[in-house]
């Protein structure tokens, strides 16, 4: 194991003073180019390597960003991070990942432990049942910049980057409503979540304009995760009458619901169709493909990086709310729903330009 290097090794070795040392290594002072040549080469020389948490706390500050996710086993996250690694990377910063499984006591945690390292700021997607807006607005006055992504928390008026949830519900409601389904149900996230709420009103919004009215039971709340969208969907699937189509509101229970779909011998797209939210990877994949509302997990990271440097370097604007635009992808799993005559069973598809008012 090898000793670490210290200043005054280095300033024998460029026979100067310490505090030359340290001028040129944390760059408080200008230092003449002959005395900071012989100080790069005897710190090349000995292999000495900064401590970035004793500079952080000369400084009060460190080089790090912070960063708080809630579910890493979830595909759409990791591409948050990689979009604020990316940004980070580039200036210079570097990024502590804490991944809270929705836990939001593990959130506080990693929240104050983060906070003692004394990051230069921090970016958080909260968790499930997060609490963490009493301890955001602790650092209002004193503390790093702090900006959230994808879910605003109750209470939050801080910077945040989010996509425009609304709009990608709504788009994906008007399509199935412009194919002919009537019978439509929906599986939300959580509700205490401003995304599930927005992705929600979007949905409420599209049958409105097309005077179409469904039961509560139609609506079923899950936890954004394949286990609870399979069995929001095994209920929908056992209602009478059954749905043609449901809009799940994030990838992982779309898959929930082709399983279960599948488990009950219900044809996707022939006797149900289904619709995501996010356009995970997996989605080109499913049987079939998924149709989906694009959002990009990377651009969310990076913009959210970027408006965090900025508030960083000093930037002392009103907090920003910044919504990235959505996209429908349109793919396998949706089609005009079928209508059974009763008279002699065979049935008859809707055509896709029916227009829904």
């Amino acid at each position: 194991m090898s000793v670490p290097v210290t200043m005054r090794q280095i300033a024998e070795r460029a026979e100067v003073s310490i505090g030359t040392v340290s001028h040129v290594i944390n760059g408080t002072a200008k230092v003449r180019e002959k005395l900071r040549i012989r100080v790069v080469e005897a710190i090349r020389n000995l292999g000495y390597q900064p401590s970035q948490l004793a500079r952080g706390l000369r400084r009060n500050q460190t080089s790090m960003l912070g960063m708080i996710i809630p579910d890493v086993t979830n595909p759409f996250f990791p591409a948050v991070v990689r979009g604020v690694e990316d940004v980070a990377y580039k200036r210079s910063f570097r990024v502590i990942l804490c991944n809270t499984d929705n836990d939001p006591h593990k959130e506080t945690s990693y929240f104050n432990e983060l906070r003692s390292y004394r990051p230069a700021g921090l970016l958080v997607i909260p968790a499930a049942e997060s609490h963490i807006a009493v301890q955001l607005r602790s650092l209002a006055t004193s503390g790093p910049p702090v900006v959230c992504i994808d879910r605003r928390p109750t209470g939050w008026d801080g910077d945040v980057v989010v996509v425009a949830n609304d709009a990608g519900s709504y788009a994906a409601t008007r399509y199935l409503l412009r194919m002919g389904h009537r019978n439509l149900a929906v599986i939300t996230g959580p509700l205490h979540l401003a995304n599930a709420v927005e992705r929600l009103k979007g949905f409420r919004r599209a049958l409105d304009e097309a005077r179409v009215s469904i039961e509560p039971e139609y609506i079923q709340e899950a936890r954004f995760d394949r286990t609870s969208g399979y069995h929001a969907a095994l209920r929908l699937l056992r209602m009478l009458p059954r749905p043609t189509a449901i809009f799940a509101c994030n990838d992982l229970m779309a898959l929930g619901v082709l399983l279960a779909a599948r488990e009950l011998n219900v044809s996707c797209p022939e006797e149900l169709s289904i619709v995501g939210f996010d356009n995970l990877d997996f989605t080109e994949f499913t049987a079939p493909a998924l149709t989906t509302v694009h959002q990009s997990g990377y651009q969310l990271g990076a913009t959210a990086a970027r408006l965090l440097v900025e508030r960083i370097d000093g930037l002392k604007e009103r907090p920003k709310k910044l919504v990235l635009p959505i996209e429908l992808k349109i793919r396998h799993s949706s089609s005009p729903p079928v209508a059974r005559a009763a008279a002699n069973g065979r049935g008859k598809r809707y055509s896709p330009s029916t227009s829904v008012r």
